[in-house]
């Protein structure tokens, strides 16, 4: 038998949805509009900048960054053709390649972080009190725990 929302669940529910597919939209399109950078290529670029030498296995990326393998390669493809980013052959496995940040696309992430810091706190951290903000991380985890605990073991290969 279905478990129906409540009301009071209902208008969560909703507010997660509009809060999820908003923010994320708001952040790009302030990002876009001033440095011409999308949110999906800054995060490819901070988890590099992150990873030891500033360069991670392809495969590794996409999973930091919850991409198939294939958009990842979409969006790597458009980031070297802008020099920000340079794949590498790795020489253990001939069919996996690195991803490596470039030090063009090391200024091009100083330059932009500070604008997409601005906006993230504009747009969520500062629309919070310091404790509804350390609760929302709190709760996000333990979503994005379950979440990753039931995720199909082929989700990355699309």
């Amino acid at each position: 038998m279905t478990r129906w929302l409540s009301e009071n669940e209902q208008a969560s529910w909703r507010a997660w949805i509009a809060a999820t597919l908003l923010l994320p939209d708001r952040l790009n399109r302030d990002l876009q509009e001033q440095t011409g950078l999308s949110l999906p290529d800054y995060e490819i670029l901070v988890h590099l900048s992150e990873a030891p030498d500033r360069r991670l296995r392809m495969s590794e990326l996409a999973d930091a960054t919850l991409s198939s393998r294939s958009r990842l390669s979409h969006q790597i493809d458009r980031l070297e053709a802008d020099g920000l980013v340079e794949r590498e052959r790795c020489l253990d496995d001939r069919r996996g390649a690195f991803a490596v940040l470039t030090p063009r696309g090391w200024k091009t992430l100083v330059a932009t972080a500070p604008t997409h810091v601005e906006s993230v706190r504009e747009h969520l951290v500062d629309v919070l009190t310091p404790q509804e903000f350390a609760e929302l991380g709190r709760l996000c985890r333990i979503i994005a725990d379950r979440a990753c605990t039931q995720e199909s073991p082929d989700a990355g290969d699309a």
